[in-house]
């Protein structure tokens, strides 16, 4: 009698895994690192990101592909079956891109280059994000069909989880109604798996048949808007350099400033017009700095102790001629005994701290506003140079809040950019209020870090203060005045 066949165990079936990708472009550690580092730098890119997500699945992986578009040297693409379905729109957005004649320009100006590669991606970013909200590229119907394919890639990979785990169950300790139940239950999730993939295929083969649609129009759309973006870079850059140079930061700025610098420039006129004045201004006040003046008059008043050397008495001059008396010479120079004369006359103004009391109000509009914060500015750079803190205290009528801004209070006096446009972009408007902001300058001189400051006001105008103000001012002006000059000898 033939040996009975033992019953064939029934074949494993074998789902392909969901892609983890929704990069279309391919990145190295350095393309990254660049990225990462120009998020972190950068708020706008962030919240572009954070309001792209709400309307666009894998928006953020959209801004990382565009900019790798833009900075890459080599441009290489996964393959369909690489990448998520539902960032297949984001592909179309890319190719649109890239087909377009104004790329290889835009590319000129980004190619290797992080502020000008992240500039053009958020400006580009926030032009699509408007024209989707628009819809000019999809439907209310075809971004919702995005998001069902999401929830069903999720759906997907949670019943290929559950159908893989269920083959970790180990049988050799189960009854045979325990196997043929577990058999059961792995037939069922194989069952719901292969429902979950056609469902996939058949919403995604639907969305490529809607964006093939839609693809010559919006290919169109966004080539017209890269050769906006291309000429806004070419703005942005030029103004950007500007502050550069016109505003000196002390070190070095970062891609992350400079891709906020050149977003907050990008078609502002008045800050292009503030560039200008202030460039004119700071060299011609640093030109006057620069020159001689006539000393004043001044006297012998009379002989002391020093180490002043172009103040000394003949015969200590005489001294460094003999080779013992010359050691001498030099001890008493080290300890400031040197026997020098005295001038009266001669008057040391210490460069103590800058408060610039800016005039906010509505009258200040315009031209004015632009030559006030102008002169702001250029007082800023010479305070920096003269390691000097600064001060500024924006202000209009008396209900509107003092906007106070320390602008290098490093211990490099080092001038933010960020606060530098943020005072050269405020405007209150209003009234005209001269005792808060004064007094605001007065409890900023009573601080240790900014005693015996300057108080500077710039405005247009007059205020109408009342007379025990006005007394009260002009006691705290003769106690400071009679108060010594650490300066003085």
């Amino acid at each position: 009698m033939p040996p009975r066949r033992k019953p064939k165990a029934p074949l494993k079936r074998v789902f392909q895994p969901l892609p983890k990708n929704s990069f279309w472009i391919k990145n190295d550690a350095y393309d990254l690192r660049v990225w990462g580092h120009l998020r972190a730098e950068s708020p706008s890119l962030r919240d572009l990101e954070d309001k792209g997500s709400a309307l666009l699945p894998h928006f953020g992986s959209l801004l990382q592909d565009i900019f790798c578009l833009l900075f890459k040297y080599n441009i290489i693409y996964h393959a369909d079956g690489e990448v998520l379905p539902s960032a297949l729109l984001n592909q179309k957005f890319l190719q649109a891109i890239q087909q377009g004649a104004q790329y290889d320009f835009l590319r000129e100006q980004t190619l290797l280059n992080e502020a000008h590669a992240g500039l053009s991606t958020l400006i580009l970013g926030e032009r699509l994000l408007t024209l989707v909200r628009e819809e000019k590229f999809l439907t209310r119907r075809d971004m919702r069909d995005l998001w069902d394919i999401q929830k069903q890639e999720e759906l997907l990979g949670q019943k290929i989880e559950e159908y893989d785990n269920a083959d970790t169950i180990p049988e050799d300790q189960m009854s045979e109604e325990g196997k043929k139940a577990l058999q059961k239950a792995k037939e069922r999730m194989g069952g719901e798996v292969q429902g979950a993939e056609a469902l996939l295929r058949q919403k995604t083969q639907q969305l490529k048949d809607d964006l093939k649609q839609i693809e010559a129009q919006a290919t169109n759309r966004l080539q017209a808007e890269a050769i906006k973006v291309a000429q806004e870079l070419e703005d942005a850059t030029e103004e950007a350099e500007t502050w550069g140079n016109t505003i000196g930061t002390g070190e070095r700025t970062p891609p992350g400033q400079k891709l906020e610098l050149g977003r907050r420039l990008a078609g502002n006129e008045k800050l292009k017009k503030l560039a200008r004045m202030v460039g004119r201004m700071k060299l011609s006040a640093l030109a006057i700095r620069k020159k001689v003046f006539e000393r004043s008059s001044e006297e012998l008043l009379e002989v002391e102790q020093g180490d002043a050397l172009h103040r000394l008495l003949p015969h200590e001059l005489l001294s460094l001629h003999h080779p013992i008396l010359r050691k001498d010479f030099y001890r008493r120079f080290l300890n400031q005994e040197l026997i020098q004369y005295s001038l009266r006359g001669v008057e040391e103004k210490g460069k103590g701290p800058m408060i610039v009391c800016l005039d906010g109000s509505s009258s200040m509009s315009g031209d004015k506003e632009i030559w006030s914060k102008a002169v702001t500015l250029t007082l800023l750079e010479i305070a920096r140079k003269q390691r000097r803190l600064f001060r500024s205290i924006c202000f209009s009528s008396a209900e509107t809040p003092l906007q106070v801004l320390d602008m290098n209070p490093r211990d490099r006096y080092e001038v933010e950019t960020k606060t530098v446009m943020d005072l050269a972009e405020y405007f209150p408007g209003g009234g005209t209020d001269f005792q808060t902001p004064i007094d605001a300058a007065i409890e900023l001189i009573a601080d240790k870090k900014l005693k015996r400051g300057d108080i500077v006001v710039i405005t247009d105008g007059e205020c109408q203060v009342t007379p025990e103000w006005l007394a009260d001012l002009g006691g705290w002006r003769n106690r400071i005045d009679s108060v010594p000059s650490r300066h003085a000898r």
